[in-house]
Order: C-alpha cells, then structure tokens, then sequence
C-alpha cells in the first residue's frame, strides 16, 4: 500500500489547528504526526509549509455544461477547475443538453467524470421532465440511480403544485429538492439589480422581491409538507431573514450563497462589462452585508460557486449576454479573504465549504481532518499574493469577476482519495500566471494540466 506524507503543515484536526505532518496510507489519513517525525515507508513526501490542511472542499452547484455546451465548458475541464480550486466533490447542474432527467444522461456525466479521473462528479436530477416545469421527471428512477439532489436550476419550479409534489416524493425517497428562486413575471426584461444604480445607468431593474416571494413560498410549502428545502444563491437582505425566520421555528430549511454575491455589487454594472451580469444579479452593499452575516451566524448553510462558464461571444455586450460568471478557482481565496477581516470564523469556513454541503448532498460524512478518514484533501497556501488572471485558468472559458484583483492564499495541492490530482507550480511568482499545473497520475509521473480555453470572456 502506497505511503504519502503531507509535511510542515497546519492541520484542521479535532483539537483545532495544530502543527503535524500527515501520513496517508492508500485512500485513508493514516495518522497525524510530530512534524519531521520519520516515516520510513513514504514513496511520496509533499512539503506543506506555510499551508492550511483542510478537508476538500465540496460545492453544491456547479454548471460543467457537457452535454451539449462543450465549447464553454466540458467535463474534464470543469473537473480540471474544480482540483484547481480544492474541490473533491462537486454536485454538476442539470441544465444541460440534453438536460439530466433520465438515468442514460446521468450515467453519461457520472462516466466522463470517472475517465477524467480528477474530483468526484455527483449529478443533480431534474424536478420536472426537460425543465419545463409541467409534469415531474423520473424521481423514482433517478433516485435508485444515486441522485439526491433535485433541481431545475437555472428555472424556479413555477407550479406550486409541482413544487409541493416534489418535496412530498424527493423528501419520501431521501432526497433534497433544491429551489432557484425567482418569479419571473417580475424579472422579465430585467438586466441588474433594481435600485438606485439601475435607475441612473437606465436598465430595467431585478426587484429583490422577485427572489423573496419564491424563498416564502418553498419555506411555507417544506413546513407544510414536513420537508426539506434548499435555497439556491441568497442575494437579499429579505432572503435572509425570511429564512432566519423560518429556521427558527424549525422548518427543514437550508440555503447557499456565492463568493460573488460575498464580494461584489451593483456599482459593478456601472462598468458596463457583461462578465458583472449574473442571475441573480448583484444586489447592494446592504444585501452583501446581510449574507455575509447570514453565513457567519449559520442562517445560510453553505457557500456555493453556481461556476457558470460562458463562451466569448455569449459574453459581448451588456443587454444581450448571458448570465453567470466563474467561480471554482477563486473561491476559497475570496472566502478566505472574509476569514481574514474577521467576518468568518476557520470553523465556519470550513463547515460552509466542506461539512455541510458534504452533509446536505448526501456524502461521506467529512470534518475535521483526523486518523480514518478519506484522505481528500486540500492544502491551501495561506499567505501566497496571486494576481487573477483567467488565462491561467483550467477550465475553457475566461468569465471571471475577478481579473486583475490581488489574492492571499491559493491551493498548493488537492488529494482525492489519498491521490495527488493536482499540484500547482511552486515556481510561480508574482508576475507569473498562477495556473499551469502538473497533475501526477503515478510515482514519478507527471502530466500537463489541460490545456487553457480560447482567450476571452466567458460564462
């Protein structure tokens, strides 16, 4: 059995944070040790210093758009990103083409993955046949099939009915029907945000209620049927409280919200440049306030990418682009970045990226890294200053908020299942792009990461 110790690092364990070289044998952590304490059996040492050992990172809502969008993303590609970023597991949206109502497009995903090698892919069923929100897909069958998570995403459940249909079934089976929240009568033609910015740039406004009549009324509808919910990109003040409110009186609750709605507003569209336009859009400095308090006090569960690559042409001018932006490769830096401003405890951190979505989609239970446990692992550079420049990036395509911005901290290593998947350039520097990475398939054995997408923005 394979051998590999994690040097010098600090680790997330159950005492807290402490100094130790970790010992991985096969799949599983071995044991945590004094640090330079001898392993004679290690084939492969990896140094860690100046490192935070932490369990891999797991995202919830992911969009690898293959099948059918190949050319903004694939899934080996999306697969590249998400190692890049720390991620071992990550749940891919079924909004694809043809989109995941059936088990043949599941199983399609859950293979391509499986040939990439690299993270775990788990597909999210369609709630409705084709998305179309009218009759309700094969639950049944896709449950048997492994599918816990149920989404339209990128569609509300429109119908109330269905809605309800869906919780009582998906919740029945063991699932969990998770809820893009948007009335559409309300966001038709809208481009941004409602608010002042949108009045004096002139674009029809995305009123907040338009996201909090539909977070009301999948909460009335869990607490009504006894199931359990999830809530899908939080941007509101309103949402939050909504379901503040409705924790509190013990409704089967849960909720995400992006780094991008963590970090960003809509003073960005002021720039005019489509790569800001996301659905849904980015809200005020009040709203951004009130979700990052709803994270740190645990009213929203989980942190979420919603990583949405776009072609370049997809991405052209305002009023016709599409929504979304990139997210799986500066996640954890941005979320790091609210740990160290204070906004973020290291436990809450860690829980909303890596516990509790692991929990809520039904994965092997993971913590606090100790001897045992699946060795999945993500060894985060704490002090590391990188410029973002999307050029660099694993996945194809180039639609990132974030281009230009200084970041502390970047993944030096991810592990899946005791395996190296991704081991950045130690090499790189400040003026040097931070992506290009050796991805080490055996002992001794080293291959390029794939190669960078078309240049350009995309989502």
């Amino acid at each position: 059995m394979s051998v590999t110790v994690v040097r010098n690092g600090q680790v997330c364990s159950s005492t807290g944070v402490v100094n130790a070289d970790l010992v991985i044998e096969g799949e599983y952590i071995s044991s945590l040790v004094e640090p330079g304490t001898p392993v004679e059996a290690a084939a492969h040492v990896f140094d860690a210093s100046g490192c935070l050992l932490l369990p891999g990172l797991v995202d919830m809502h992911v969009h690898l758009r293959e099948p059918g969008d190949e050319e903004a993303e694939d899934i080996r590609s999306g697969c590249a990103a998400a190692v890049a970023g720390g991620f071992t597991d990550i749940v891919a949206m079924p909004n694809t083409h043809p989109p995941q109502d059936s088990v043949g497009v599941v199983e399609f995903v859950r293979e391509a993955a499986a040939r990439a090698g690299l993270c775990r892919v788990h597909p999210a069923g369609c709630v409705t046949r084709a998305r179309a929100g009218k009759e309700l897909a094969g639950i049944r069958e896709l449950a048997e099939a492994g599918v816990v998570i149920f989404t339209d995403d990128g569609d509300p459940v429109r119908d109330s009915r269905i809605m309800r249909r869906a919780l009582e079934y998906v919740g029945f089976l063991g699932g969990l029907v998770a809820d893009h929240c948007e009335d559409i009568q309300l966001t038709d033609g809208a481009q941004m945000n409602e608010g002042e910015v949108s009045g004096w740039l002139g674009l029809a406004g995305w009123p907040s209620v338009a996201e909090e009549i539909f977070v009301a009324r999948d909460i009335l509808l869990a607490e009504y049927t006894g199931s359990r919910v999830h809530l899908q990109h939080l941007s509101t003040a309103g949402a939050v409280r909504l379901v503040r409110d409705a924790k509190a009186r013990g409704v089967m609750v849960s909720a995400e919200v992006t780094p991008h709605h963590l970090m960003l507003t809509d003073e960005k569209a002021t720039e005019y440049d489509p790569v800001f336009k996301v659905n849904p859009p980015l809200r005020t400095a009040a709203d951004r306030a009130a979700v990052r308090l709803g994270l740190a006090d645990g009213t929203i569960d989980i942190v979420a990418t919603d990583h949405a690559p776009h072609t370049p042409e997809n991405k052209e001018e305002w009023t016709e682009a599409r929504c979304g932006m990139l997210g799986l490769e500066t996640a954890l830096p941005l979320v790091w970045d609210l740990h160290r401003k204070g906004v973020l405890t290291l436990e809450r951190l860690v829980d909303a990226m890596s516990s509790r979505p692991a929990h809520l989609a039904g994965l092997e239970p993971r913590g606090p890294l100790a001897a045992g446990q699946r060795a999945d692992l993500c060894v985060f550079d704490m002090e590391h200053e990188w410029v973002v420049d999307p050029s660099g990036f694993h996945g194809k395509s180039r639609n990132t908020p974030y281009e230009g911005m200084t970041c502390t901290g970047r993944v030096r290593y991810t592990f899946v299942d005791g395996r190296p998947v991704f081991r950045a350039d130690e090499k790189v520097g400040e003026n040097k792009r931070p992506g290009r990475t050796a991805f080490l398939v055996e002992e001794g054995v080293a291959s390029e990461g794939p190669t960078p997408g078309m240049p350009g923005r995309k989502k």
